[in-house]
């Protein structure tokens, strides 16, 4: 991919069911000889920000560090006339928090020995490590166009386990159990309650919550 020799090397797929934004194909291309690998997103969720990910990839490089290899953060976003953007994070305060307690952060600088206008803060992974890759493209690429905002992602995913171990879940210890473990005020668990419930995973009455089976 994007490149044009023809070219000998290991190609690998993978189905991915995201409980954010729903059921992808990946395709991922490892050059060794080129040091890099790529990551390629062959079908997304329905929605207008994700079918526009489609046929879009990510590039992961070796860095200075043994072993690893980096991509340059950067957030997808919807511009005023609809069209997929991408967004150069430039500064730790806006990377979400999700990348920064899941990956190393390190300066272009650090990472490549050089200098680029544009280019300030990148990723660390191991150059093996596909699933980590991938998990970088949904969270940089495809969270960011969720109607859920990235810091509560995670805790969403938690939340539905909750729900789905009790079976059938109070309402109110779903409240009580959200803000004592992840600090969630009643208006964010609501939130989240009604994305499950609208993409069809929870039901709920006015006492009890469960999950679609």
């Amino acid at each position: 991919m994007s490149l044009r020799t023809l070219r000998q090397g290991k190609v690998r797929f993978y189905r991915v069911n995201d409980p954010i934004t729903g059921k992808w194909l990946f395709k991922v291309c490892s050059d060794k000889e080129m040091q890099r690998s790529i990551i390629k997103a062959l079908k997304c969720p329905p929605g207008v920000g994700f079918v526009q990910l489609e046929g879009r990839t990510m590039l992961f490089q070796k860095s200075l560090v043994e072993g690893l290899y980096y991509d340059v953060i950067s957030l997808s976003y919807i511009d005023d006339e609809g069209r997929l953007r991408r967004n150069v994070l430039g500064n730790i305060d806006d990377v979400p928090e999700t990348i920064k307690s899941n990956f190393t952060i390190a300066s272009y600088e650090e990472a490549t020995g050089k200098k680029a206008i544009g280019k300030s803060l990148v990723t660390l992974c191991e150059e093996s490590d596909e699933k980590k890759m991938i998990l970088l493209f949904i969270l940089q690429r495809a969270w960011p166009l969720s109607r859920i905002p990235p810091d509560l992602g995670t805790k969403m995913v938690d939340l539905l386990k909750l729900i789905r171990n009790l079976e059938r879940a109070e309402i109110d210890e779903i409240y009580q159990t959200a803000e004592e473990k992840h600090g969630l005020a009643r208006e964010d668990t609501d939130l989240l309650l009604t994305f499950l419930e609208t993409e069809g995973k929870i039901a709920r009455s006015e006492e009890y919550i469960k999950t679609r089976r």
